[in-house]
């Protein structure tokens, strides 16, 4: 462990899944905005697809989700025809047939919807926009309650990669986050997908949960390898229970603290390496011959609000409550109230609430802090003249940069950066240092680890 490491894992620094991050979104971007810019994506821009499905059938008490618990399904239904409405929206507002290269389901949990509206979403988009055949189809499933009709639907309308999630597999950490799943039935699914021809998958683990320890932590690992997916992403639990209230519905008191967490996030690190799993950027790993592992290998790895990603196309529309969006002007969100999204759509207006335009100066730092988060290493030398900067634009974070390179976190040689690997668990607290938003409101993040 680092010098000084527990103390700059306490500091909160966003996930940068984007920048500037979704919180300095402002109202100035609305529905004229959006349309104007999805009228400019030039013809022959590929695009990402996203889609939010934003319910659940039970509530998680660590999930940041934006998601709502629904007994009946009727609620689902009528979002399934408000996800239309937007989908035509949007395809009315591009000029030009624009090639579809990735589509994702994230939610809340995608596999609620009733296998009709599953495969009426498919079609919508397939009849909206030219869908490539070799498109990445990647949803996100929670494996109680996965139906083997559910499954064939999966499999049915093209589903490439399935994303399960775990978390933990000790009881007791499950029944203090309210999430009660037997590794049987993460097995069992995983067996189903596979048989029925989904070829990838990707399992969620996370640390720093409540009554979390290393031993059973690593313990979770192990199962899950036995598994053998071919992704796993390690993400440490965000308490922030000034934005998601249901959190105070877990014991502080049971949570692991700074030096705890890091520990936990080393010992599953080491474990997943020891496997054979190649370390992707902050959290995620894939098997050796991975096309997320070669995507890295080669320089080409990206990272969106999915995630780590080999999508490179340079639009990714959100549809749904609460999506984020992102075109070459800027980012846009959708209106998070069912009531105010579904209210905009029926006015025929395009559902957004929120975005910011980017300038120069943005797009040399996203650049900046896209490659150290998926490079673990950036030429400021080479960022510079790709974006017309004069010597010394970096000058203010070089000096700022040296207290973590006293400390081993970075390494410094002229304007090339690079983080050691066993740095990599502070590499947010290293892109925060180019972060020119950070510090303004009151926003307030999770943990750097």
């Amino acid at each position: 462990m680092l010098d000084g490491s527990a103390t700059i894992a306490s500091q909160r620094v966003p996930r940068y899944t984007s920048y500037p991050t979704a919180p300095h979104f402002h109202a100035g971007i609305e529905a004229t905005t959006y349309r104007r810019w999805i009228a400019e994506i030039a013809a022959d821009s590929a695009l990402s697809l996203y889609l939010h499905i934003p319910f659940c059938d039970t509530l998680c008490w660590f999930c940041g989700c934006h998601t709502k618990i629904v007994r009946r399904y009727d609620p689902v239904a009528r979002y399934v025809e408000m996800l239309g409405q937007e989908i035509d929206l949007v395809a009315e507002s591009l000029n030009g047939s624009h090639r579809v290269t990735h589509i994702h389901w994230g939610g809340g949990s995608p596999t609620i919807l009733a296998s009709a509206d599953m495969k009426s979403l498919v079609d919508r988009l397939h009849s909206r926009f030219r869908v490539s055949a070799d498109a990445e189809f990647a949803i996100e499933i929670d494996p109680r309650g996965l139906t083997p009709e559910k499954v064939s639907v999966l499999a049915e309308i093209g589903t490439t990669r399935a994303s399960l999630g775990v978390q933990d597999l000790d009881a007791i950490v499950q029944a203090a986050v309210n999430r009660h799943q037997p590794l049987a039935v993460t097995a069992s699914a995983v067996d189903a997908l596979r048989s029925a021809g989904v070829a990838s998958i990707n399992i969620d683990l996370m640390y720093g949960l409540p009554h979390q320890t290393v031993a059973g932590v690593v313990n979770t690992v192990d199962a899950v390898l036995g598994l053998a997916p071919e992704r796993l992403a390690l993400f440490g639990y965000a308490h922030v229970p000034w934005l998601k209230r249901h959190q105070r519905l877990i014991d502080e008191r049971s949570l692991p603290g700074p030096e705890a967490r890091l520990c936990q996030f080393e010992a599953a690190t080491t474990r997943l390496q020891e496997a054979g799993y190649v370390a992707i950027g902050l959290d995620h790993f894939a098997r050796e011959n991975d096309s997320l592992t070669n995507a890295q290998r080669e320089g080409r790895l990206h990272r969106n609000f999915q995630g780590y990603t080999t999508d490179n196309a340079s639009v990714l529309i959100g549809f749904g409550a609460s999506a984020i969006g992102a075109t070459p002007k800027g980012y846009v969100q959708n209106a998070t109230p069912m009531r105010d999204y579904g209210a905009a759509l029926s006015e025929g207006r395009l559902p957004t609430a929120r975005g910011l335009a980017l300038n120069d100066e943005d797009r040399l730092r996203r650049a900046v802090i896209e490659r150290l988060m998926c490079d673990l290493a950036v030429d400021l030398g080479a960022m510079r003249a790709q974006f017309a900067r004069p010597a010394g634009h970096f000058r203010l974070e070089l000096e700022k940069i040296g207290a973590l390179r006293d400390q081993g976190i970075v390494e410094v040689q002229d304007e090339n950066i690079s983080v050691p690997s066993r740095a990599r668990p502070w590499l947010r607290t290293v892109c925060a240092v180019f972060d020119q938003y950070l510090d303004r409101g009151e926003t307030r993040h999770a943990r750097a680890v």
